[in-house]
């Protein structure tokens, strides 16, 4: 199984908590006004990767803990939430960045809401330019919240 990736950058410390792996995957439908990464909205513009590929990347930093972003992770759900499964389960904490709302999600398709139960915290909602805020910690816009999760369901907003 293949998954779209525009690039996998290690030990970003702005993409959440801590040392962080980023797998930035192409796709995305929501095309925000003012997005940093474009160039990511066709499927199309990634690299074709296995998810073995994937992960033998992202281990190769031991250290660093996983964030999903993109595009969206959420278009590719079926593949992204296998490899966030086996990501898991060695051991990594997952942070995942969406254009969708945990509504959104949660109402979605039984892969989207899959995905979810391997994330420990997201970040949802679409980049809004006009409520843009800069210096704004783990986030775009004030609009977008982020979320800590277990299973796939909220426990705890930790900013809204």
């Amino acid at each position: 199984m293949s998954l779209y990736v525009m690039s996998i950058v290690h030990d970003s410390v702005v993409d959440g908590e801590g040392l962080r792996t980023v797998i930035f995957f192409s796709g995305c439908p929501h095309r925000c006004l003012g997005c940093h990464n474009e160039q990511s909205w066709k499927l199309a513009n990634g690299t074709l990767m296995t998810i073995d590929e994937v992960c033998q990347e992202v281990m190769r930093n031991p250290i660093t803990d996983v964030t999903l972003s993109g595009g969206d992770p959420f278009v590719q759900a079926k593949e992204v939430a296998k490899l966030a499964r086996r990501l898991k389960e060695a051991g990594k904490h997952i942070w995942a960045y969406t254009g969708y709302t945990l509504e959104e999600l949660k109402q979605g398709t039984a892969d989207k809401q899959e995905l979810l139960r391997y994330i420990d915290v997201l970040v949802d909602g679409r980049f809004v330019f006009e409520r843009k805020i800069p210096g704004l910690l783990f986030r775009g816009s004030d609009n977008q919240r982020i979320w800590k999760l277990k299973d796939g369901e909220p426990i705890g907003l930790i900013s809204s």
